[in-house]
């Protein structure tokens, strides 16, 4: 076996250890028109011993020989949160056929952290970009820079089209009217509402579907009862501050048979709260989330929850991009896209009617009638 000096095995090594020059090994492991000229004995030498010796093609070298990296970058904000995973899963299934890379990289909810890893991405060529979005991705100074290059970018989980962005989310309206829909067909009147960040884009609007389906039954929101989460810090802020704000609601006096919080994190932490509190779920009181993630499908008891098709848009914003870099190289004009998934009641084990009979339950400040 031939000692080599460098790490991976290139057409040198092979060229070595078969004893033909470098330039027709590399014909025959190119596939060049001009292999045909290459004795077929010589052909499967060299073939063998590429095999033999684990030889594979030098992407970069490639790359810089088309000036093509074949990579897309994917910039997740956190990926310590639940909602990124399937995202990722489904920009994979996207590219992986089209021989793309994904190359993915996580913010940590961090805006210095996401504006330094776009400025790479940028330098390494990167042929799209694809941003799983939060609120740390607006502010950036750099969208002027991916377009001035012509970098095709999609953006997951926000509506980004003034701005010239292509953008995919869920219809968050939609979602709030479905999740409040199903507690008050169930029942129940007095619900506690744990709305999400103020700086979230998805707040507004999922409360203001909390309301218009309040309004349209007749149903009267007690905003004593309603709750706001700070912003957040990371992927766990969701969860303490619906634990937190549980324990608030109790505290308060307030009667509520029903909570509506803002994503599946936050409702796992209202339902953690209740059950330190001795409560129980549903029967005691309900829970809804929202994005169904895998905690709210394998907690006990379930959540239920609004569904986000979360691997379809993750497809869907693969494909956009490759579209746009198949547009960008045939000159033609980009379009900018909209699309909001439509969101899905998904019921769990967290939601039970509501019946006629009240109990008293102990809290550890005040007794409450729910």
């Amino acid at each position: 076996m031939v000692q080599r000096k460098s790490g991976h095995v290139t057409l040198l090594d092979i060229a070595r250890a078969c004893g033909y020059s470098v330039s027709t090994v590399s014909i025959v492991l190119s596939e060049a028109p001009l292999s045909q000229n290459v004795a077929a004995s010589t052909r499967d030498r060299i073939r063998k011993m590429a095999v033999q010796l684990g030889y594979h093609p030098d992407a970069y070298a490639r790359s810089l020989r088309r000036r093509r990296s074949q990579t897309i970058a994917v910039l997740a904000y956190d990926l310590s949160d639940p909602f990124c995973i399937p995202i990722v899963q489904g920009i994979q299934a996207g590219l992986h056929p089209a021989d793309y890379l994904p190359l993915l990289v996580d913010a940590q909810t961090q805006r210095k952290l996401f504006d330094s890893y776009l400025k790479m991405i940028l330098e390494r060529r990167a042929e799209g970009v694809i941003v799983i979005a939060s609120w740390i991705f607006q502010e950036t100074n750099l969208l002027e820079d991916i377009e001035k290059n012509r970098v095709p970018i999609v953006i997951v989980g926000r509506d980004l089209t003034d701005k010239k962005v292509s953008s995919l989310l869920v219809d968050n309206e939609a979602g709030g009217a479905l999740a409040m829909r199903h507690l008050i067909e169930l029942g129940h009147r007095r619900i506690g509402i744990v709305r999400g960040p103020e700086e979230l884009f998805d707040t507004e609007p999922r409360w203001a579907g909390v309301q218009r389906a309040a309004a349209e039954a007749g149903v009267q929101i007690d905003h004593k009862l309603v709750y706001q989460l700070p912003n957040l810090t990371d992927s766990t802020s969701g969860f303490e501050g619906g634990l937190r704000l549980s324990k608030e609601m109790l505290a308060s006096g307030c009667p509520f048979t029903a909570v509506l919080a803002f994503d599946d994190l936050t409702a796992l932490g209202v339902l953690r709260g209740l059950t330190n509190a001795g409560l129980k779920v549903p029967n005691d009181c309900s829970v809804v989330g929202f994005d169904d993630v895998l905690p709210a499908a394998v907690s006990t008891p379930g959540i239920t929850t609004i569904r986000q098709p979360l691997k379809e848009m993750g497809l869907l914003a693969s494909e956009w991009t490759l579209r746009a870099i198949n547009s960008r190289d045939q000159s033609a004009e980009k379009p900018i896209k909209l699309y909001k998934a439509p969101p899905e009641l998904v019921v769990r084990m967290s939601t039970a009617r509501r019946t006629p009979a009240s109990r008293r339950i102990s809290s550890p400040k005040s007794r409450l009638t729910i």
